[in-house]
């Protein structure tokens, strides 16, 4: 019978792995996060105004510095109050969603999802656990499918990361505005599930690409020209126990 080999064990289950955590970090908007502080009047603050001769002030205390967490990914972005239920998402839109990078990005991400499933069911078609011999070929055609998967991921997570502050940015325009004043924007998780996922995409196509190498099997005595197997099937002087087998492990 056959035995799987470790590197196709090692491909099959890092490979659909580094798959998910990819696609995670591509549906999900939490690819850069960024704080602002505004100042809104408290509830029951008193404001008084007057014509010549009265001034006008608020209250000490009155103020209160309101905490907004912005967070945009490929697809949409999200505004929500800390400490608190209110949230608001969107498609995203605007500069943003017109800036070259992120537009690559985004192709960058479909295209490496696409190849890594394709990659995965050559692969799984490549194993064949519910025969003797793997389609070594096909298992690790798939696997090179994988690692350009996860490069291209990774490709399009460095271009995001390195333009991160600037993604959405004209040449004359800030970080703030009067919406999110000293907005600071920084990595956030779904870029971390991106790198990790694919990581694991390079290293198990990798581990795939090496179905490529033949096993080595000692030969028949009686026909040493011929490897024993699956030709030490029909030599006599080969036993169970001195023939190189292996196991099915599906």
């Amino acid at each position: 019978m056959m035995h799987t080999p470790a590197s196709m064990v090692m491909g099959i289950v890092f490979s659909p792995l580094g798959l998910v955590l990819v696609f995670t970090a591509a549906i999900t908007p939490q690819w850069r996060e960024g704080q602002a502080r505004l100042g809104v009047a408290a509830p029951g603050s008193l404001f008084r105004s007057g014509t010549k001769g009265q001034g006008m002030g608020v209250r000490s205390g009155s103020v209160e510095a309101l905490l907004l967490l912005r967070s945009d990914g490929l697809w949409e972005s999200c505004l929500q109050v800390e400490h608190s239920e209110l949230k608001q998402c969107w498609p995203v839109a605007g500069p943003y969603q017109r800036d070259p990078r992120v537009r690559l990005a985004q192709g960058l991400v479909l295209t490496s999802l696409f190849l890594c499933g394709t990659g995965i069911v050559l692969a799984c078609i490549g194993v064949r656990c519910w025969t003797d011999l793997p389609l070594r070929g096909v298992a690790a055609s798939g696997g090179l499918l994988v690692v350009m998967a996860g490069l291209l991921s990774l490709t399009a997570l460095g271009v995001y990361t390195h333009n991160l502050r600037r993604l959405g940015l004209g040449p004359n325009q800030g970080i703030s505005n009067p919406r999110f004043p000293h907005l600071s924007l920084h990595p956030a998780g779904s870029l971390y599930f991106g790198w990790l996922g694919s990581c694991l995409q390079v290293l198990g196509g990798s581990a795939l690409l090496f179905s490529f190498k033949q096993p080595r099997c000692p030969t028949c005595p009686s026909r040493p020209e011929l490897p024993v197997y699956p030709a030490c099937r029909s030599c006599p002087e080969m036993t169970k126990a001195d023939t190189d087998v292996y196991e099915v492990s599906c």
